[in-house]
């Protein structure tokens, strides 16, 4: 199985989360839509079928994930931006 990138991972969960408090604040047909939208793509991601088992494997993912420090990646991106 293909593991989506950790920085995919969190915007995803990001993007779950921001639709989750909106849809508690103002339920519309559109917020739905993207509670939707990003709950069947954590499940594609995850390899998961429900939300409650994609969220656990988006945590187990990352929590697996190995840590990059902060520094080489910014120092990373700056040489790709560089090049570019």
């Amino acid at each position: 199985m293909l593991k989506p990138a950790p920085a995919v991972l969190r915007r995803l969960l990001s993007r779950y989360a921001d639709a989750r408090i909106t849809l508690a604040l103002e339920d519309s047909p559109e917020v739905r839509l993207e509670l939707e939208n990003v709950s069947f793509t954590l499940c594609v991601a995850t390899a998961t079928r429900n939300i409650k088992d994609a969220l656990a494997a988006a945590d187990d993912m990352l929590a697996a994930a190995p840590c990059a420090p902060a520094a080489a990646t910014t120092a990373g991106a700056r040489a790709g931006t560089a090049a570019a």
